[in-house]
């Protein structure tokens, strides 16, 4: 063994044997059957499969807004398992960006605020400058000021990855984010994504029914069922 050969870098994502089963009036429904999964640093995953594959609770389980069954669950090198609400919320604030179909953007506020709220949530104290510098990356220095009903749905989505990538996280977790978009729009979107994933090192785990756009991440994860399909 070559003592001085480089160590390999910790997986952002390490998935061991993941169960989730809910309970129901005919019985346990087992939503998720052993899934184990190892995904590094700046990888870009496509998690397809059909409705009911257990695709969202996945998602879910790693953004640490459920908790397994069983199972271990560790992200960037720490046990989401072990940890409970409130530090599973200060961990997802400080190291995950999420993207859903649905934007979620508070009505009442302007995309400049939207994008700071979960800063300022996280203890930043320069989250008006960092929220500003986000929203300019995304094209919408312009739009600062504008409530979400002021703004088109590919700017409302522009928003929801602006907020996603402000606090610099390790990992960008995406639902069908161009669900709710036209194709020409989702596909601006879509390479927006990318190139802000690439520029920062940032491993995307995206979920998407549609075969090209995962065909435009290095691996395509398919579940069926709740397992992995071979």
């Amino acid at each position: 063994m070559n003592q001085n050969a480089p160590s390999q870098p910790d997986p952002i994502i390490r998935l061991d044997n993941i169960r989730l089963t809910i309970p129901a009036t005919s019985g346990p429904v087992n939503i998720l059957r052993g899934i184990s999964l190892t995904v590094a640093r700046g990888e870009t995953i496509a998690l397809l499969g059909p409705s009911g594959s257990g695709k969202t609770s996945l998602l879910m389980l790693l953004a640490g807004l459920e908790r397994a069954t069983s199972g271990g669950i560790e992200i960037a090198g720490k046990n989401l398992s072990g940890m409970n609400e409130d530090a599973r919320a200060k961990f997802r604030l400080a190291n995950l960006g999420i993207v859903f179909q649905s934007f979620h953007l508070i009505p009442s506020m302007t995309a400049l605020q939207n994008v700071a709220v979960p800063l300022e949530l996280a203890g930043s104290g320069d989250a008006v400058a960092i929220a500003s510098d986000a929203l300019a990356r995304v094209g919408l220095a312009h739009r600062l000021h504008h409530l979400p009903a002021q703004l088109s749905g590919g700017e409302q989505q522009r928003v929801a990855i602006a907020r996603a990538f402000a606090p610099g996280p390790v990992l960008l977790l995406a639902d069908e984010p161009t669900g709710n978009l036209d194709i020409e729009t989702g596909a601006k979107v879509m390479d927006l994504l990318f190139d802000l994933c690439a520029a920062q090192n940032i491993t995307l785990l995206l979920i998407t029914h549609d075969p090209a756009l995962g065909a435009r991440c290095g691996r395509i994860i398919r579940l069926i069922d709740g397992a992995i399909a071979a």
